[in-house]
């Protein structure tokens, strides 16, 4: 006998069933940061359809990715906000770390309205040099029978 789940599993736990983001955190020093900055990205986890009163859920994604070849891209805070500009969440209580060229990301499901269609997300970084990560969100909805996608690209808000 066997027994299947029929419940969506979750996007943001590894194989090995750890957290995608808490696999990565570190205890680290701050001084190997001499660069750092904050950046702004905007999410919608709903947005506008037809009207004011009618919204469409999305999926979004969060993605930071580390450009540099060879440095490590330290990152202090991961904070998710609402409309209202309440925090909602605090991902990380410690440093994440991302290798060269290595990536992460985030999926914030697509029932989950706490952000609203002015949600975002802020993001503390550093590194040893003056690198430049990219950091974007993912959106991806449906209504009725037709598709919708779009990016939107994280800002500095610090330097």
């Amino acid at each position: 006998m066997s027994i299947v789940s029929c419940g969506t599993p979750n996007p943001n736990v590894n194989k090995k069933g750890e957290d995608i983001i808490q696999s990565h955190l570190a205890f680290t020093d701050t001084s190997e940061q001499a660069y750092q900055d904050t950046v702004y990205i905007p999410i919608y986890s709903d947005i506008y359809s037809e009207s004011r009163l009618k919204s469409t859920l999305l999926t979004a994604t969060l993605s930071i990715r580390s450009t540099s070849l060879t440095d490590t891209t330290y990152i202090n805070v991961i904070d998710y906000y609402d409309t209202k500009g309440e925090m909602v969440k605090s991902y990380i209580d410690r440093t994440l770390v991302l290798e060269p060229m290595q990536s992460i990301d985030y999926v914030i499901d697509r029932d989950d309205n706490t952000g609203g269609v002015g949600a975002n997300f802020i993001v503390a970084w550093g590194a040893s040099k003056d690198t430049k990560p990219l950091f974007q969100a993912v959106m991806i909805g449906r209504s009725g029978q037709h598709g919708l996608s779009f990016i939107t690209e994280g800002i500095s808000i610090k330097n």
